[in-house]
């Protein structure tokens, strides 16, 4: 992962920070928890871990329930993809 660049001042980029989760089934979405909003979770508290850094997470989720990573035509992957660029959003990573 890449830091934010130092403004200089000693205080921090702003980093908004996008989620992206994904499973290859459908099998649990129905779930009043599922898989999806665990990562959710589990990225959120991570970059909460890094508000100090000046990671800030943003509220649109890009949820693909039910979608292999062997192709890119993932409809909330497409989005985030145009967001990144459209908007210059930093990707994070992934857990």
């Amino acid at each position: 992962m890449t830091r934010p660049m130092s403004l200089g001042t000693g205080r921090h980029a702003r980093v908004r920070c996008a989620i992206y989760t994904r499973k290859s089934s459908e099998e649990g979405l129905e779930q009043e928890f599922n898989s999806l909003q665990a990562q959710r979770e589990a990225w959120e508290a991570f970059i909460t871990s890094q508000r100090h850094e000046g990671w800030v997470c943003l509220r649109t989720g890009y949820d693909d329930g039910g979608f292999s990573g062997a192709r890119m035509g993932r409809p909330a992957l497409q989005r985030l993809l145009a967001d990144i660029h459209g908007r210059a959003r930093r990707y994070c990573g992934r857990l």
